[in-house]
């Protein structure tokens, strides 16, 4: 499988960064985007001063308002948004692999996005990437270590290879649906910690949630037909706890000013919050027992305070710890 050149699709962070470690594994890298002012900056300055500020990105990556004919795609947008940019490149895309890293559930549907790409793009080949990282380490060139899930396995090995650098390390997996569910069900997980953050409960009230929000994803996964051995790695501990513990984390940053009654606007898109409800269409469909997620949708939506919300969870029945 040659894998010499890689599209980027998306040149915000997230895609900027991804970028950024491609080149530095030594790939030819071309960034897609729709801002002909951040294509501009990243092909002239080797910067994307609108979402990354003055970080210095590798002199290799391109940038190019159109997909081009490359060996390996990486889709870099909102979850939200994946279906459309699917739909817009569909036919660059057939026949080809393509590794997705949002995470979300798409509302209405509630797909996974894998699920997104073979309805858009049935002849795709689709890998999903996640686990514990922001864009400003990754492009900063800090140690990361994320999960790689595909269904071939000397495929998805492959790519890990591509992929990984002296400061990006791709752990190859076959899990596809756990390390989906789990990646987009740590961003609503980490809006409840940064509300428990923004209202003051302490640390050992985040740490409590934290432990019975994995459980929860737990439950939810293995429902699904995911495998438990996924939520003990980087995509389901990993992720979890780094979004449930950092303001780094926009979902996190989003729950402190929910608690605190503040404006969300500025913090930009939290992918929680348009999952938290798909999530909890699935899980009461499946007759899953979620708690946790239906007292975040009651954060989100302004239902009840976050000491009303909490008086609720400690007041459910008493249970084993299992």
């Amino acid at each position: 499988m040659q894998l010499d050149h890689v599209a980027v699709i998306g040149a915000g962070a997230w895609g900027t960064a991804l970028a950024q470690a491609a080149a530095l594994a030594g790939r030819q890298v071309t960034l897609v985007g729709r801002d002909a002012e951040v294509l501009a900056d990243i092909a002239t300055n080797h910067r994307n001063t609108r979402h990354l500020g003055a970080l210095p990105l590798a002199e290799s990556i391109g940038a190019s308002a159109q997909l081009p004919a490359a060996d390996l795609f990486v889709l870099a947008v909102p979850a939200q948004a994946s279906r459309a940019a699917l739909q817009t490149h569909a036919a660059g895309l057939a026949g080809k692999p393509v590794v997705l890293t949002a995470k979300g559930l798409e509302t209405g549907t509630h797909k996974r996005q894998s699920e997104v790409l073979h309805e858009t793009v049935p002849d795709a080949v689709g890998y999903v990437l996640s686990g514990p990282s922001f864009a400003t380490d990754v492009a900063a060139g800090r140690p990361t270590a994320v999960t790689l899930a595909g269904d071939d396995a000397e495929a998805t090995s492959l790519i890990a290879a591509a992929l990984a650098g002296p400061s990006f390390r791709p752990y190859a997996a076959d899990d596809r649906l756990g390390v989906e569910i789990a990646g987009a069900l740590k961003n609503v997980y980490a809006l409840g910690c940064g509300a428990v953050e923004g209202a003051a409960l302490g640390a050992s009230a985040r740490a409590a949630l934290i432990a019975r929000a994995f459980a929860e994803l737990n439950r939810i996964v293995v429902r699904l037909g995911g495998s438990p051995h996924t939520l003990a790695g980087l995509a389901g501990l990993g992720d979890l706890t780094l979004s449930c513990t950092s303001p780094q984390s926009r979902n996190y940053r989003h729950g402190m000013a929910l608690a605190r009654h503040e404006p969300t606007a500025a913090i930009g898109l939290a992918e929680g919050v348009a999952t938290a409800p798909v999530a909890r269409e699935l899980t009461a469909a499946l007759g899953i027992d979620a708690p946790l997620i239906e007292a975040i949708i009651l954060l989100i939506d302004g239902s009840a305070t976050i000491d009303e919300i909490v008086a609720g969870l400690m007041a459910r029945p008493l249970k084993r710890e299992h």
